[in-house]
């Protein structure tokens, strides 16, 4: 063998030996990586699982719920329960009035209850004013009254009555829809009360009456005298907070 092809020979002996354990130590390198990838994934894949499930449960609870006629009732029994509180202060710039809630019209005192927690109310206005027949509050004319309806949802309530109930001087009752309403469902955002000394007894089966003022009717009296537009509405603002006191 010449010499010129003994060291082509040994040439490429030392190229194939040299690829072969690049080669293995390439293919362990790989193998290893691998491998830690493979337990990584599974470490990270339990993490991120329990992540993501926590992150569902977060995501559930932080999701607007609305409320419609077709979940009301069951929401507002349960709430109910879990709220039983019968007596809220309405706050305004003349004083304040205490109502107590009937437990007699559950989803009335609920949905009540529900709204003064939620904060309602305090966006919102003694809006009507009858002189001598009835103070009305629950609405206003502010931009973010349509936006914060929306956000608790379209919904009204099915009456509730209680026999021998009636329109008396300090009733409280949710005013309702006049149109297309048979059953004389709710609104649920808006209420009345009664300051006529005699009582509104023509609404009586209109209206389901959930509470009585029991502390403050002269505050609804002096609300009831103040000046008005030509649609009864207050021409001074009369704001309104809300809270359960127990």
């Amino acid at each position: 063998m010449s010499f010129t092809r003994m060291v082509l020979l040994y040439s490429l002996m030392s190229l194939f030996l040299i690829y072969s354990c690049e080669d293995t130590h390439s293919r362990k390198k790989v193998t290893s990586v691998t491998s830690n990838k493979e337990n990584i994934s599974l470490a990270d894949t339990i993490k991120i699982k329990t992540k993501e499930k926590k992150d569902s449960i977060i995501s559930k609870n932080n999701d607007p719920f609305k409320l419609t006629n077709a979940t009301m009732k069951e929401f507002f029994l349960q709430y109910g329960k879990e709220n039983p509180e019968t007596l809220v202060k309405i706050n305004t710039k003349y004083g304040d009035i205490h109502i107590e809630l009937y437990k007699e019209t559950p989803m009335h005192r609920a949905n009540f209850i529900y709204l003064t927690k939620q904060k309602y109310f305090d966006e919102t206005f003694f809006y009507r004013v009858a002189k001598g027949f009835v103070i009305q509050g629950g609405n206003s004319d502010r931009n973010q009254m349509a936006q914060r309806r929306f956000e608790i949802g379209d919904y009204t309530l099915p009456q509730e009555p209680l026999k021998g109930l009636t329109h008396t001087r300090g009733a409280v009752a949710l005013s309702k829809q006049w149109v297309d309403n048979p059953s004389n469902r709710s609104t649920p955002y808006e209420f009345f009360i009664v300051v006529a000394k005699n009582g509104a007894h023509h609404l009586n089966g209109e209206h389901t009456i959930f509470g009585k003022v029991v502390k403050g009717m002269n505050i609804a009296d002096k609300i009831s005298n103040v000046p008005v537009d030509s649609s009864e509405w207050p021409k001074e603002n009369i704001f309104i907070k809300a809270q359960v006191i127990r």
